[in-house]
């Protein structure tokens, strides 16, 4: 991707992604604004089946029937992704700890030989640590934790890969190019170690939306129920839908999901009943609910509702649901908040209740502690992680004590 490729999304400040160099290049960075609003939302039914879908082939033994590693009582560890090519950069991925009953984070740190990790996810089995080396010449890297080892590098072939995930069965890991607009499937070993690339598929149709010169991969996830894999595009307005060849690791698509033109859609987050699922769109500054198909994987893309960012310029990054469905969060870059809903209609409405100051700036990813109980959120701009607890019976969030610094802070993943 050239220099300017994430410059593109409509409405935005380049986003500090670096000029080409032998050192790689690192993502956009946005300014953004102040205030809040309410609203309520309902969805479409879900779509009526389609045929239309690839025969899988017979599935090997899943490396995530492996046991668990074992884990210690007390303190918990938290890996964090960043940027290694910027100022004032991390080292690599991010190494600390943090009280799963206070909230409070502390350690220091880092896995060094990972370029760029800007995002992080983990095995099933919780043995094995996959990030995105988000450069030019894009790869994926695993690291086995009970060492800190890094396995190896493996190349996506694509430019900027931003996002990554772990299919449920544990033998494949998935990955969204950002700058060339592709999704990526490699094996998983038994050992958690990467295999040569299974599948690249790029995004060609539809063509760009407004303001934007390419395709955007900004996320790809599975379905809850493993049927289906979902890849979020930015610079299509789309979400695909493919069937993933759990033999072969190669995806076929079945449906695309268009979301208004110039909306520029970033990650989409399922409710956890697996009929409704949520759509930031980073560029128009919106919200969206969506209907899901489980048969056909089809995706039914609702109205809009506010982000509670106000007038001023917000760019929303990610949407969190509880376990039990009750509440949902979004993260908003630029007015600086999390905004809180109460869902209803089995996740086919929203409400917006509010938004909590984040006690940082630009707000980059958040994710919840296993059991549900601290919300963490990645502040790239301040470089903090913010610290929440969340109040089980009305989804208030209170801030954990200071916000603990951390370089260029993009990624939080607390197990």
């Amino acid at each position: 991707m050239d220099s300017g490729a994430r410059a593109s999304r409509r409405g935005s400040p380049p986003l500090g992604r670096r000029r080409k160099s032998g050192e790689g290049w690192s993502r956009r960075q946005f300014v953004g604004a102040l205030t809040g609003a309410a609203a309520v939302l309902a969805v479409p039914a879900p779509a009526k089946p389609r045929s239309g879908s690839t025969p899988v082939s017979a599935p090997e033994p899943a490396a995530s029937a492996r046991q668990p590693a074992a884990r210690p009582p007390g303190r918990r560890p938290l890996y964090l992704g960043t940027y290694t090519s910027m100022p004032g950069g991390g080292k690599g991925i991010g190494l600390a700890v943090y009280d799963p009953v206070s909230g409070a984070v502390g350690g220091r740190g880092a896995i060094t030989g990972v370029a760029d990790p800007s995002y992080l996810a983990v095995h099933p089995d919780g043995r094995t640590l996959y990030a995105v080396d988000e450069r030019q010449d894009g790869g994926v890297t695993a690291v086995r934790l009970a060492d800190r080892r890094v396995l190896g590098t493996r190349s996506t072939g694509g430019s900027g890969p931003c996002h990554l995930s772990v299919h449920p069965s544990g033998r494949w890991l998935l990955s969204a190019n950002y700058g060339s607009g592709s999704v990526a499937v490699h094996p998983i070993a038994a050992s958690g170690a990467l295999g040569e690339r299974a599948d690249l598929v790029t995004h060609t149709s539809p063509r760009p939306g407004p303001g934007q010169q390419g395709p955007h991969a900004h996320q790809v996830i599975t379905s809850p129920d493993g049927g289906h894999v979902l890849a979020v595009d930015l610079g299509t307005d789309t979400v695909y839908t493919y069937r993933l060849n759990t033999g072969t690791g190669r995806l076929t698509e079945v449906s695309q999901a268009h979301t208004r033109p110039g909306a520029g859609p970033r990650q989409l987050t399922f409710h956890p009943n697996g009929r409704y699922a949520y759509l930031a769109n980073e560029v128009d500054d919106t919200l969206a609910i969506c209907a899901y198909d489980r048969p056909t994987g089809r995706l039914t893309i609702g109205p809009t509702q506010s982000t509670g960012g106000g007038a001023g310029k917000n760019y929303p990054s990610q949407v969190l649901v509880t376990a039990d469905g009750r509440f949902a969060y979004l993260a908003n870059r630029g007015h600086n908040t999390l905004a809180r809903y109460a869902v209803a209609a089995g996740g086919a409405r929203l409400k917006l209740l509010g938004t909590t100051p984040v006690a940082g700036d630009f707000p980059r990813q958040i994710a919840f502690s296993p059991n549900g109980a601290l919300l963490f959120a990645a502040n790239q701009k301040s470089s903090t992680v913010s610290v929440f607890h969340v109040d089980r019976a009305n989804g208030a969030l209170r801030l954990a004590g200071t916000p603990f610094p951390s370089p260029v802070a993009v990624c939080a993943l607390p197990l």
